[in-house]
Order: C-alpha cells, then sequence, then structure tokens
C-alpha cells in the first residue's frame, strides 16, 4: 500500500501570502495615522487663531521610504518647535537677564528682521530715545517724545514748534508673562495611537 499525503493551499505560501498582507496593512495603517496627526494638529493651530503659516510647520514621514514592513512606523513633528511647544504647555516667561519683558505697543512697529521689536532696536531705526516710566499699579512703560504717523507709530518730530509732539507709550515693561496655553497636542496623540490596531485591521481585510 503507498500512501501520499498532498497539502492543498501550499501552507508555505499561504503564510507568505499573509505575512505580505501584513505588511502592506501595517505599512498603510501608519501612513494614513501619520497623516491623520498631521492633519489634526494643524486643525488645532489654525482653529485657535495661530495662522496658517504656523501650522504647516507640522509634517509628517513614514517609514519605510520605500516597501513594506511590518515593523512601519510614523513621525509626526514641527519645523517650529520652541513656537509650537510653548503654545502647548502655556509656560511662565522671564526676561534672560532677570529685570523686565519689554512688550512692544502699536506705536513701537514690527522689526525688520521679523517677531517683535527690542527697545535697542527701536531707538536704532527712529533714533528716539526711550524714557522709562515706573507704575505701581499696572505695567512700566518706556515712553518716548515724538508725532504719531497715519499708521499710528511713534517717529521722530520734525517740527521746530513742538506742534503735534506726544508722549507716546512705546514698550510695556512687565516681569513675567504667563502664555495661554492654546493647544492639547496630546490628546490628537492619543487617538491617533488608539485608532491604530482598528486601521491595520481594515488595511488588512481590504488588501486580501
Amino acid at each position: 500500500m503507498k500512501l501520499k499525503l498532498a497539502i492543498d493551499p501550499d501552507i508555505v505560501a499561504l503564510m507568505a501570502a499573509e505575512v505580505a498582507a501584513g505588511e502592506r496593512a501595517v505599512t498603510a495603517a501608519m501612513r494614513e495615522a501619520g497623516t491623520s496627526l498631521k492633519s489634526a494638529w494643524r486643525a488645532q493651530i489654525t482653529g485657535a487663531g495661530l495662522g496658517t503659516r504656523l501650522a504647516n510647520s507640522i509634517r509628517s514621514a513614514s517609514f519605510p521610504k520605500s516597501g513594506e514592513s511590518l515593523n512601519a512606523a510614523a513621525l509626526v513633528w514641527s519645523n517650529a518647535p520652541v513656537i509650537i511647544g510653548a503654545h502647548d504647555s502655556g509656560p511662565l516667561i522671564r526676561s534672560k537677564i532677570g529685570f523686565w519683558l519689554a512688550i512692544p505697543t502699536p506705536a513701537a512697529g514690527k522689526s525688520t528682521r521679523g517677531g517683535r521689536i527690542t527697545p535697542s532696536e527701536w531707538e536704532r531705526r527712529t533714533g528716539l530715545r526711550l524714557r522709562f516710566i515706573y507704575r505701581r499699579r499696572g505695567p512700566s512703560l518706556l515712553v518716548a517724545e515724538g508725532r504719531l504717523n497715519t499708521k499710528g507709530r511713534a517717529v521722530a518730530s520734525r517740527s521746530k514748534t513742538g506742534r503735534g509732539v506726544v508722549t507716546a507709550p512705546i514698550f510695556l515693561l512687565v516681569p513675567q508673562v504667563k502664555l495661554p496655553k492654546r493647544l492639547d497636542l496630546a490628546r490628537d496623540v492619543v487617538r491617533a495611537h488608539d485608532a491604530v490596531p482598528r486601521l491595520i485591521v481594515v488595511k488588512w481585510v481590504e488588501g486580501r
């Protein structure tokens, strides 16, 4: 008597197909999770009124760059981590040299280098001298004698009679500032993380 054992379908081929399906599913799921988290963070940032430019600093990438893997991963980050981190944590900001924080008023204008203008830059730009005024209640001030142009910015006066010259507050001086917490990035991270198992199952079934 002669016996012959045949396994149909081929188990080795079947297992290889399942591994390939798993690699496709995990890779697709991680790619979608990363893209979803990027979109959620960007939506948070624009929803908090921080602008599309800062929102577009959020980027994502998936690994491997090419091909598929059961160890696929996604990375989401910001190209402006300090600014994003500040709005996410709401830190207490103090002066680096231990004195005052100078908050520019609309009369100060903007820095030519971007961001907030500093008292020293303002004096160099306008040729005016700032004068310190201490106040017991409310922030102290740095003021200057000049005129306000049509944009509401303080500039040097050319009047010989003093007409139109005002004492304009240029900077508010405060010992510290508590930045409000405007973002909750961890919330979206938890949601994206919890969605991964379901995404893998869905992608696995779809890939068959």
